[in-house]
């Protein structure tokens, strides 16, 4: 990971604690990329998370240490503990004995908040089976968690499972007035900042008529810059196609944060587009509690 590891107390915190839910599958261990390169940068929690009933068989859990070895972050050979005190991580493998996956997850999440949930995404159909059923009814209440997206399939990767490297390039964040876009847009920058590839183009990208785009305050700095593009047409095709023109390495996207991510998600555009776009998604609450 030739990203320098930053600590940086003038940065207010984007992420404290990673869970990423996995069911051992080719996805999911892609997503588990992202989350153990987010808990790394970070220096945060990772919780690792399976439910699966009657099933604990701790040897399909994803390797840490061996991945961060891999990585170049850990000598060979290291213990548990130099995770942490190597790296600043905390690693949890938890496993939730229940054939209800979405609804033990809920749960999960209502008596352990997390800043971050990583979840693979599988095909252009359909989500993992992490979403199947009524995803809106069961993660209600599992309200205001930013949610990044990674496809099984996906065209463009900023985490490489093979070796950590960080290869973020382009940021897409579609805007509008609602919801309200600031805390979206802020994310990008710092992840940008974080994860970047050289100097990171963030696309502030707003679909109507034209002038009607929402006045942002945004800033050039060192490792990012801004560029604002206007469409006309429907909303999501115009997402997609905008993600495609820009090779965008990540999608980021405000959801109405009044409920939980998944409910806002439910036939919202960020839900279409989510199961349009060749890249992670990140949905970023409007709001917090």
């Amino acid at each position: 990971m030739p990203k320098e590891i930053r600590t940086d107390s003038r940065l207010t915190p984007l992420v404290q604690s990673v869970v990423h839910p996995t069911d051992f599958s080719p996805a999911s261990e892609r997503a588990f990329a992202y989350a153990l390169a987010i808990a790394v940068l970070r220096q945060t929690s990772l919780t690792l998370l399976h439910v699966e009933k009657n099933k604990h068989d701790w040897s399909n859990f994803p390797a840490v240490r061996k991945t961060l070895e891999r990585w170049g972050l850990l000598e060979p050979g290291s213990s548990q503990e130099d995770v942490f005190a190597r790296l600043g991580v905390r690693v949890a493998k938890l496993t939730i004995d229940s054939s209800r996956p979405v609804h033990s997850l809920h749960g999960w999440l209502d008596h352990n908040p997390s800043d971050l949930l990583v979840l693979a995404t599988e095909g252009r159909d359909g989500l993992s089976r992490w979403m199947h059923g009524s995803v809106a009814e069961a993660m209600a209440r599992a309200a205001h968690t930013m949610t990044l997206f990674v496809p099984g399939d996906a065209d463009r990767d900023f985490v490489s499972l093979a070796d950590g490297n960080l290869s973020l390039a382009n940021v897409l964040v579609p805007v509008d007035h609602s919801p309200d876009p600031t805390r979206t847009v802020e994310f990008a920058r710092r992840v940008a900042e974080l994860a970047g590839d050289d100097r990171v183009t963030i696309t502030l990208l707003h679909v109507g008529p034209p002038g009607s785009a929402p006045r942002i305050a945004t800033e050039d700095g060192p490792e990012w810059r801004f560029v604002r593009m206007e469409r006309a047409g429907d909303p999501v095709e115009q997402i997609v196609a905008a993600a495609a023109e820009v090779k965008a390495d990540l999608v980021a996207m405000p959801t109405a944060g009044r409920a939980g991510v998944l409910e806002a998600l439910s036939g919202s555009t960020t839900e279409r587009v989510l199961r349009r776009v060749r890249c992670p998604l990140l949905a970023v609450p409007a709001t917090r509690s």
